[in-house]
């Protein structure tokens, strides 16, 4: 069995990581290259793996999907993504918990689980095919990572 279809119809929920990495007024996006919504802009990220902390996720797939390293800067609201099928049975079931971080340098370059990457401004997400939730995320993390900024400053 694929990894894919072992995910098809859980038990119980998959918890990902994901990982809004802002860069000026852009945010990084990757359009994902595995089901499910295959080809949708979402923010790098995956599963979660045994005895692994979510930031440490988070930055793992950052690197594996996009090439590129950050700096967390908080954790942001849980994201639920829920997929019925016509019967009405639960065909995908995902727990993510987005973060917010810094980039720290270089050029994000779409690896095996991305189909493309772009840096994008809040106002061109909402032009894009999104996994849920992901505007309001974005936004979160915009907020966090200024107040970091704020604090930080003399």
């Amino acid at each position: 069995m694929s990894e894919a279809a072992a995910r098809l119809y859980p038990l119980r929920p998959f918890v990902g990581a994901s990982i809004a990495v802002i860069r000026g007024d852009r945010v990084l996006l990757a359009a994902r290259a595995n089901a499910p919504m295959r080809g949708v802009w979402t923010l790098p990220g995956g599963l979660v793996e045994a005895g692994e902390a979510l930031a440490e996720a988070a930055l793992r797939e950052l690197r594996e999907e996009v090439g590129l390293s950050a700096e967390v800067v908080g954790v942001l609201a849980p994201t639920e993504i829920i997929q019925r099928d016509a019967d009405g049975r639960i065909r995908h079931h995902y727990v993510v918990h987005p973060h917010a971080a810094l980039w720290c340098g270089g050029e994000p370059a779409a690896g095996p689980e991305a189909l493309d990457v772009r840096w994008a401004t809040r106002d061109e997400i909402s032009g894009l095919e999104t996994t849920p939730g992901l505007s309001g995320t974005v936004a979160e993390a915009f907020s966090r990572v200024r107040a970091q900024q704020a604090a930080a400053a003399p």
